[in-house]
């Protein structure tokens, strides 16, 4: 999914592979992640989906003339936050350590690559179901 303040920008879901980089579109009020060959199209990620960083995670510095922040962890969970709020940013990534920070408070630039998606789920009783699994279904 993409923040509200990226509805006005072109967007396409993640794919497992997609090679990313944390960007701030035109016309628009946040940083989120782009297609280094299509800069102007925002890549929405599904909760729960995995991306590993190049190097260090850098972020924004909570005020503008201390350093930015960086994470030592390369690896992180997208997830949403502040969903009873409409007007908060609500796209955050989820560090091992417990760690969330904003995609808006990502620095621009950072290359990432989308490690995993989140399982989609399948129907007990639809019809990619396997027959072990049909077996176990009578069984219980």
């Amino acid at each position: 999914m993409c923040d509200y303040s990226l509805h006005d920008v072109a967007s396409r879901p993640a794919k497992v592979g997609d090679k990313l980089v944390s960007s701030h579109f035109p016309n628009a009020i946040t940083r989120g992640f782009a297609d280094p060959a299509d800069p102007h199209v925002a890549v929405c990620l599904m909760p729960g989906t995995e991306v590993a960083f190049e190097k260090e995670v850098e972020c924004e510095a909570s005020f503008r003339f201390l350093p930015t922040r960086k994470s030592t962890h390369k690896v992180a969970r997208f997830r949403q936050v502040n969903l009873n709020r409409p007007a908060a940013h609500h796209d955050a990534l989820e560090f091992p350590d417990g760690k969330i920070v904003l995609v808006t408070d990502l620095c621009e630039g950072q290359s990432a690559t989308v490690l995993q998606l989140p399982s989609a789920g399948r129907p007990v009783d639809g019809p990619g179901k396997s027959k072990a699994a049909q077996s176990e279904s009578l069984i219980a």
